[in-house]
């Protein structure tokens, strides 16, 4: 019997989960905190032991087999407060090879430390599969149909026609509220106070966590501020650099990049970002393509809270509000290309400026392109776009998409043949 909370929402890493535990003696489900990993993993739970207790962290401090139990799988909340926790499970999952024995859940990637207690001494590779979990989308959280999904462009078969019209003020409260289970039916005025919490969160306890050095919360809360500002573009670190960091001299520049790769690594371990990579193809000449890659924030809402922008403040910044969304759309099709064993990237050609929002590289090696838009009055300039793409391109996509928010049908253009899809239509 598993240990499923009432008002557990599905998610679609449920699936996977299934799968590699009959695969694997135990999963780590990694992400950020607050997206959901603890109910998601009660869900195929039959015990669990949560380390933030103090009396099953002294047990595991002293020797982590004495919190194992006989009932599997088992979930060990927050696993990485005792690290000597990882080999003990993998020992365990050696020592008899059978499947599905436990799932570990944590929030932060462990750092080296000189402390042997504090050490991972071996990956866990073959026993302890990661997987890796993200705000909800919305798909999961009910705000998308599921009237469309990227399984059935694949084979062309979708149908067109109307469907819900979903108004801007809509678009920009998804945005604010982003995909936080916690935040799911929040009321308006209050859709901004958890996404606000979990940024103070970072700069007063999360980012100090486990490290070695104390950092500057206020260096850190302009590199979140730079980040937000620049999120969904393919700013480099030269502008993170400029705008939290003064230097006079090539000294403190080099200093101040030093600064900025230490700050974003915590970030990262964190599992606060989710950049976008480059995407490599044969396009005219391979040396115009694009190498960097497209800056994200784990979810949009993380974003307004750095720039203190409520719903109301994006309806009257529609440059703002087309990248949040755009941030939006990237995040729930980071969510899909998981579920599907896919892999997201973005396309950009360095001397024209040819650029495609997203593209998505699936298992076989066939892709698929993606323009994003917040309006229906921007569709023929995103297929214009895509035919462009097209044309140029030597191997081409299986299908290409528009993908926006503020439509009332499901359409493909008679002549391109791309589909023009709202986003709040979209299952994977």
């Amino acid at each position: 019997m598993v240990l499923t909370k009432v008002g557990y929402m599905p998610r679609l890493i449920d699936s996977k989960i299934s799968k590699y535990l009959r695969v694997f003696g135990a999963v780590s489900i990694e992400g950020p905190k607050w997206c959901g990993k603890t109910w998601t993993a009660l869900n195929h739970a039959a015990s669990v032991t949560y380390m933030t207790e103090r009396s099953a962290r002294d047990l595991a401090k002293v020797d982590p087999k004495y919190i194992f139990s006989n009932k599997y799988p088992q979930l060990i909340d927050e696993w990485q407060i005792v690290p000597g926790i990882w080999d003990s499970v993998r020992h365990e999952c050696d020592s008899d090879h059978l499947k599905g024995k436990f799932i570990l859940t944590g929030s932060t990637t462990l750092f080296s430390s000189e402390n042997d207690d504090e050490k991972v001494f071996h990956t866990g590779t073959g026993r302890i599969a990661p997987l890796r979990m993200n705000p909800m989308s919305l798909y999961e959280s009910g705000d998308s149909t599921g009237e469309v999904s990227i399984s059935e462009m694949i084979t062309g078969n979708i149908k067109t026609g109307h469907t819900k019209k979903v108004e801007l003020y809509e678009l920009a409260r998804l945005i604010v509220r982003g995909g936080w289970p916690e935040n799911i039916g929040t009321t308006d005025e209050d859709i901004g106070i958890i996404p606000e919490s979990y940024i103070e969160a970072i700069l007063t306890k999360d980012m100090h966590e486990r490290q070695t050095k104390k950092r500057n919360p206020a260096k850190m809360r302009m590199l979140l501020h730079s980040l937000s500002r620049n999120e969904s573009t393919i700013a480099g670190n030269k502008t993170l650099i400029k705008d939290i960091e003064d230097y006079e001299n090539t000294d403190e520049l080099i200093e101040s990049r030093a600064t900025v790769a230490d700050y974003t690594t915590v970030l990262d371990n964190l599992y606060l970002t989710a950049n976008q990579e480059a995407f490599s193809i044969n396009y005219r000449s391979s040396s115009r393509i694009g190498k960097s890659a497209k800056r994200h924030l784990v979810d949009p809402s993380l974003c307004c809270a750095c720039l203190n922008l409520s719903v109301s403040k994006l309806m009257n910044d529609h440059e703002t509000f087309g990248l949040l969304f755009e941030s939006l759309v990237e995040r729930d099709l980071r969510i899909y290309v998981d579920y599907l064993g896919a892999r997201l990237y973005h396309f950009r050609d360095n001397v024209s400026g040819d650029e495609v929002d997203a593209i998505i590289e699936f298992k076989d090696g066939t892709y698929a392109a993606f323009e994003i838009k917040l309006s229906d009055n921007s569709i023929a300039e995103a297929i214009e776009s895509l035919s462009v793409f097209y044309k140029h391109v030597e191997k081409k996509p299986i299908f290409m998409c528009v993908l926006v928010g503020h439509l009332e049908a499901v359409m493909q253009d008679p002549k391109t043949k791309i589909y023009v899809v709202p986003i709040t239509s979209l299952k994977p």
